[in-house]
């Protein structure tokens, strides 16, 4: 039968928990994105590693940006820090 000093004693351990990143689906919330350098686009394009946009959105790009209005939150980044918003 267990007895309370039958336990060696025990120190506690720091545990890292790593959660998978997020990424999502393609462009289904329909904005182009504001990604800096705008060479991280083309290379997630050949890569398949996802590129992270100003607005936090991680994901691999796959169509035409021109087709689709501006993030607001991108933009809205952009023109805070005094620049101006890419265009195509």
């Amino acid at each position: 039968m267990w007895q309370p000093g039958d336990m060696p004693d025990v120190s506690p351990v720091e545990v890292e928990e790593v959660v998978a990143a997020r990424v999502d689906e393609g462009d289904h919330d329909r904005f182009a994105h504001v990604v800096f350098p705008a060479s991280a686009v083309m290379e997630a394009m050949i890569s398949g590693v996802p590129c992270t946009a100003l607005c936090g959105k991680r994901w691999v790009p796959t169509r035409d940006p021109k087709r689709y209005p501006i993030c607001p939150t991108c933009k809205e980044i952009v023109e805070t820090s005094g620049l101006q918003v890419p265009r195509g």
